[in-house]
C-alpha cells in the first residue's frame, strides 16, 4: 500500500495504539501483495526493536504481522533471528543519510541463530518502507550469516525522504 492516511492509521494503530488485532488484517493484505516473495521463502523473519522499545510498546508490531504470514504460508517464523543490539533513535523525521547513519551496525544474527539462517531463503518483513535503511541493514546482517538470498516485505511504502 501507500503510505497514505488508510495505511497510516492501520500501521499507527498496530504499532502505538496497542492494536494488535490489526496485523492478521495487514498479513493477509501482504501475503496477496508478495505471493511470489512468500512462495520462494524458507523463513520468515521480521525487522527487532530493541529490547528497552519492545519493553515500552510490549509487542513488535513487524512480528505480529510476520507471524501471521509465517502462519498463513505454513514457513518458519524466527522472531529471534535477528537482533538490534543498539537502541537507535527513532527514525521519524530523519532524512536518508542520517537513517542510514542511525541504523549502520545497529543488527546482527545471533550466534545460536547463524545455523537456522544458513543457507536460507529469508524473507524479512517490516510493518513501512522509507527509505530502506533499517531493511538493508538487517538484510546485510542476515546475508553475513550466511542466508542464501533475503526479500523483504512491508505492509506500506512511504513517499521518498531526501530522494
Amino acid at each position: 500500500m501507500v503510505y497514505d492516511d488508510i495505511a497510516r492509521r492501520l500501521a499507527t494503530g498496530l504499532k502505538f495504539s496497542d492494536r494488535a488485532e490489526l496485523a492478521p488484517f495487514m498479513a493477509r493484505l501482504m501475503a496477496a501483495a508478495g505471493r511470489e516473495l512468500v512462495a520462494e521463502a524458507d523463513m520468515i523473519v521480521p525487522a527487532p526493536l530493541h529490547r528497552l522499545r519492545l519493553q515500552s510498546r510490549r509487542y513488535n508490531q513487524a512480528a505480529e504481522i510476520a507471524r501471521h504470514l509465517a502462519v498463513n504460508a505454513g514457513l518458519a517464523f524466527a522472531p529471534l533471528a535477528l537482533e538490534r543490539r543498539r537502541n537507535t533513535p527513532p527514525q521519524i523525521g530523519l532524512g536518508r543519510k542520517e537513517r542510514m547513519h542511525n541504523v549502520a551496525g545497529a543488527f546482527l544474527v545471533p550466534p545460536g541463530e547463524k545455523a537456522a539462517v544458513a543457507g536460507r531463503r529469508i524473507l524479512l518483513v517490516d510493518d513501512i518502507y522509507t527509505t530502506g535503511s533499517t531493511l538493508s541493514a538487517c538484510a546485510r546482517a542476515l546475508l553475513r550469516a550466511g542466508a542464501a538470498s533475503v526479500d523483504a516485505l512491508t505492509f506500506a511504502m512511504a513517499a521518498p525522504v531526501d530522494i
